[in-house]
């Protein structure tokens, strides 16, 4: 099953401003769809395509890499006969999927892309670890962006509610409330994008099964396995501190705060000592990494406090069954329970990490604030994202708060906005019920985020 996916028309604007002068490299987590959107690309906007999975490729292809970069005409016969495609001059595409499987075919796009004949889309995942491409030139020839898991709107396409989203953009647009019954429904989509997440397969199966979570989940676990062998497949030395990070993702934001807390980890730890932990896991995608924001002024990066980090999973539909175990999830009260908001434990986990995964996919980086007060021992303002318009001449910042019930409190975002009214453009509360305005602050139901 084939999904309509937001990334195809970058790939194409990529194609019609490139025009073979460089390669593309899409990179992404594991299982995001990469290799299916790309060859469904090539199917629709070429006369030909060879694709090579460097994972199971042979050692004819290999060696063809190896031996024949000095006499492209040859490297290409030979890949044409191994794939039995016939390639057509500036009408043809090579896709070197999962490239980080071999990195010398990577460090060959400098040389393909010079040629002209063709062009070239990489995907990999775990591209940039240092084990993958500590023995290789990074070609400067390639255009890199990234892929993420579907977010709601791509969700929604799948589900055949493309009206329904249109619909969610014009009235966020218009700042002004859905009919009741259609937001209803809305936030029904939505938690079933929270439970099924992002993941093709999983949404493939979630369809195609009439709605069976089960099974949903069973895939889901499979691809949890898969990031796990991953992390095993380490040959540092922090593989075991990667793991215990990936491990306790859930305990961390359980928690109130919901950041990483060195403590818990390991006794007398400090970030210095996680760097490349933390470095590994946001490389690979499988987590989206948000810092704290000391001082939320011009450039949100510059005032960035990295010894206060979140760690919110890709993926929220992975996130549910990494949190909950097999017995847990087949007790179809958890669902009955996420689907209709009433879960006992802490959903507000849930809630803060998709939104987390949309503001990603749509481009942000993450960022939050807190402020611990001497005086009362404790944080007394925290905010849990915060944007900004990256204007160089009118700078403003977007905090947002995310509220997964619909009785709370916005002491925090009411401190904040005294305290830097003059670099606040607009402040945003993510919620379960409808959309309004007040006091100057924009209330969102929880599936607009995409929208932001």
């Amino acid at each position: 099953m084939v999904f309509k996916r937001k990334i195809y028309y970058k790939i194409l604007d990529w194609k019609e401003r490139s025009k073979g002068h460089k390669a593309l490299l899409i990179e992404g987590a594991r299982r995001i769809g990469k290799s299916t959107i790309v060859e469904e690309f090539a199917k629709n906007e070429y006369k030909s395509y060879i694709l090579i999975d460097f994972n199971k490729a042979g050692q004819t292809v290999k060696s063809a890499f190896e031996n024949y970069m000095d006499d492209l005409d040859t490297l290409f016969m030979l890949l044409s006969a191994e794939y039995n495609m016939k390639l057509h001059n500036r009408e043809s595409v090579l896709i070197l999927d999962e490239i980080q499987s071999f990195p010398i075919a990577r460090q060959a796009v400098k040389y393909l892309v010079a040629d002209g004949r063709y062009d070239y889309i990489e995907t990999g995942s775990l591209i940039s670890i240092k084990e993958n491409i500590k023995d290789i030139s990074i070609p400067s020839e390639e255009r890199s962006i990234k892929m993420y898991p579907m977010d709601f709107e791509e969700f929604a396409w799948a589900m055949g509610e493309t009206q329904m989203i249109e619909y969610v953009k014009s009235c966020f647009a218009g700042k002004k409330p859905l009919e009741q019954g259609l937001h209803a429904k809305a936030m029904l989509l939505f938690r079933q994008y929270m439970i099924v997440g992002g993941m093709p397969k999983p949404l493939a199966i979630y369809i195609e099964s009439e709605r069976d979570f089960r099974k949903v989940d069973e895939e889901k676990r499979d691809i949890l396995a898969l990031y796990r062998n991953d992390i095993r497949k380490i040959k540092a030395k922090y593989k075991t501190k990667v793991l215990a990070i990936y491990d306790q993702i859930p305990g961390f934001l359980s928690k109130s705060e919901k950041r990483v807390v060195m403590s818990k980890i390991e006794k007398g730890a400090t970030f210095p000592k996680y760097h490349d932990t933390f470095f590994w896991l946001s490389d690979s995608m499988i987590v989206n990494e948000c810092f704290n924001c000391s001082d939320p002024n011009v450039g949100l990066s510059l005032n960035e406090d990295r010894t206060y980090i979140k760690c919110y999973m890709n993926d929220t539909g992975l996130l549910i069954s990494h949190t909950f175990d097999e017995n847990e999830i087949s007790d179809s009260k958890l669902y009955k329970d996420l689907l209709s908001s009433k879960l006992s434990v802490n959903e507000g986990m849930f809630y803060e990490n998709i939104v987390a995964q949309m503001l990603t996919a749509a481009g942000h980086k993450l960022y939050f604030y807190n402020h611990y007060n001497q005086d009362k021992k404790r944080n007394d303002v925290e905010i849990d994202f915060i944007l900004s318009n990256d204007s160089k001449l009118k700078y403003k910042i977007y905090p947002i708060e995310v509220k997964s019930t619909e009785k709370y409190t916005t002491t925090s975002l009411k401190t904040f906005k005294g305290k830097f009214t003059k670099r606040i453009g607009g402040s945003y509360v993510i919620h379960p019920k409808n959309l309004k305005v007040e006091d100057d602050v924009t209330y969102i139901p929880a599936y607009m985020t995409f929208c932001l």
